[in-house]
């Protein structure tokens, strides 16, 4: 997944002066975005607190740690199966 150059706190920032009523179109300009990326922002970041993002995003981290355990796991006992299930 790329990257994003604007950090999750300049993300907010450009939301907050939206919800002021500064239009999409000028803080696209502004920020040099396209107005279809500032509405994706909107929809996944709309109603946070810098905070709140980033106890997001350590969430998310989290997730994918357990997720890979998991995949580990199951991998393991797959494996463990096999060797079971074998006649010698």
């Amino acid at each position: 997944m790329k990257k994003s150059k604007f950090s999750e706190s300049q993300i907010i920032k450009a939301i907050k002066e939206n919800e002021a009523g500064r239009s999409v179109e000028e803080i696209s300009r502004e920020l040099g975005i396209n107005t279809g990326t500032f509405y994706n922002w909107r929809k996944k970041y709309s109603g946070m607190e810098a905070s709140q993002l980033k106890e997001l995003k350590e969430l998310q981290e989290e997730n994918a740690k357990l997720k890979r355990m998991y995949a580990d796991m199951a991998l393991q006992n797959t494996m463990l199966k096999d060797v079971l299930g074998k006649k010698w």
